[in-house]
């Protein structure tokens, strides 16, 4: 991917805004691991790790996919000082070619409005997890102030819910857990979290 515009952001990611979201999102995120007992977490579009890497007690295994080498090499150091023994990172890209993986929960935390095609990753994603994984997505509530050539301005529930059921997604569940000032686009915006079953 020439010219990603995440390789640049990757050395200052890390804001305390988007600390302080990462808290908020894995608060909503660990009962959903808790209560699955999943083995195996994909972190796909992990971006540095923010959100995974606060769920390595919760699983086995974490992998941390991206496809921005700079996130995932901010992401390897915070793996090695913070003594984790159970993250590994994966540069990938599924939109383009996904590898032979497979997982019992796939995460996806503010990542889906950055994907033109949400269906297509949707299905590879639904390959990825075991039978009885789950998906759980984290993103913005639709947001019509929002307007940008290269990114969905927020989904809405029936949209999301709908995509889910035809690629074969079951118990879905979607609820709005946070809203917050400027946290999208400088927009005020509310954020949901939607998990389902393979």
């Amino acid at each position: 991917m020439e010219n990603n515009v995440f390789e640049q952001l990757a050395k200052r990611y890390d804001t305390e805004e988007r600390i302080e979201l990462a808290k908020v999102i894995v608060k909503e995120v660990r009962p959903e691991l808790r209560n699955n007992k999943s083995n195996s977490l994909i972190d796909y579009g992990s971006g540095t790790g923010l959100v995974s890497l606060e769920l390595s007690d919760l699983v086995d295994s974490i992998l941390l996919v991206d496809s921005s080498k700079q996130m995932l090499e901010v992401a390897k150091v915070k793996i090695s000082h913070q003594g984790i023994t159970n993250a590994k990172v994966l540069y990938s890209d599924f939109t383009q070619e996904t590898p032979e993986l497979k997982a019992d929960a796939v995460l996806l935390s503010l990542v889906l409005l950055h994907i033109p095609d949400t269906k297509k990753i949707l299905q590879e994603l639904f390959n990825i997890l075991t039978n009885g994984g789950k998906l759980i997505i984290i993103d913005f509530d639709k947001n019509e102030k929002i307007n940008h050539p290269k990114v969905h301005n927020g989904f809405s529930h029936e949209e999301l819910k709908k995509r889910l059921t035809e690629i074969g997604f079951t118990s879905i569940e979607i609820k709005t857990f946070y809203h917050g000032n400027r946290i999208f686009m400088n927009q005020d915006a509310s954020m949901f979290i939607s998990s389902s079953i393979k």
